[in-house]
């Protein structure tokens, strides 16, 4: 794909390697090219001290950035050694250089935690920041364990409820699937029993599917709350589509909403697309 690059952002921990792993797949699928970047945070020099140290501490942490990038080339080269990756290491907050990225990358795609984890937590700040306010579709790469990949033969869920953020979902999910020559379950969680398919949904998703006439589309009602009714159909998925915002969402994308309840819960990588 002409001018297509999958950005990986990694920071040393395995879940960033496993995210690499996931790019690489990805990249090979569209011929795109691969961007690991690496964003080290070096403080400012301290003021002036008379004992000389044989090395600073930024040197140390650009050296460290390097090691970590150089692994996960590796990686990438392992999972798919077909793609062209190219590694790059930048100075700052990692969120920031990442969603910066985006401007001009086709994919963004990082680990669910980094090495700044905190134990029980189960989405980090980086992940959540590059979710939220990504310019491009952004992966967050879920799973069990960073070390488990997620399975390939398995359908990709997408949420749906007849809005332009979910427009871009099904758009999104189709294209990953018929990547992958796998169904799509197209999921629209209802508040009560006996609820059908709303017209406005079943527009969207004829209009979505006509373009890939070749993709499955399994359409499921769920009655539950709607993040929680998504990751429940997801089991056994290899992928999770959600929109930045659906139906009463807010500008931006909020943490308490159906797209961050479903990257705090899924069970596999979830995808944020965008209009």
């Amino acid at each position: 794909m002409n001018g297509y690059t999958v950005v990986a952002g990694v920071d040393g921990s395995a879940s960033a390697l496993h995210a690499v792993r996931w790019a690489a797949r990805e990249a090979a699928r569209r011929a795109a090219p691969v961007l690991v970047l690496h964003t080290a945070f070096v403080p400012e020099p301290e003021p002036y001290s008379p004992v000389r140290l044989p090395r600073s501490y930024g040197d140390a942490v650009l050296e460290q950035g390097e090691q970590w990038l150089a692994e996960a080339a590796k990686a990438a080269h392992e999972a798919a050694p077909e793609v062209t990756v190219r590694t790059e290491q930048r100075v700052g907050l990692a969120a920031d250089h990442l969603v910066r990225a985006s401007e001009r990358a086709g994919l963004i795609v990082v680990g669910s935690r980094g090495l700044g984890g905190v134990a029980g937590m189960v989405l980090g700040s980086v992940a959540a920041a590059v979710a939220a306010h990504g310019h491009c579709p952004v992966v967050v790469v879920r799973g069990r364990t960073p070390e488990q990949a997620p399975p390939d033969s398995g359908p990709v869920v997408v949420g749906t409820d007849g809005s332009p953020g979910s427009d871009a979902a099904v758009a999104f999910a189709m294209q990953m699937a018929a990547e992958r020559g796998v169904p799509v379950v197209a999921v629209y969680v209802a508040h009560r029993s006996g609820v059908t398919l709303p017209a406005e949904v079943q527009r969207q998703l004829d209009a979505v599917t006509a373009r890939y006439p070749g993709v499955e589309v399994r359409e499921q009602i769920v009655q539950d709350r709607p993040a929680r009714g998504i990751v429940a159909a997801a089991e056994g998925a290899q992928l999770i589509v959600v929109g930045s915002r659906g139906r009463g969402g807010f500008a931006g994308l909020a943490f308490g909403s159906t797209s961050g309840g479903v990257l705090r819960q899924a069970p596999c990588p979830v995808a944020i697309a965008r209009n």
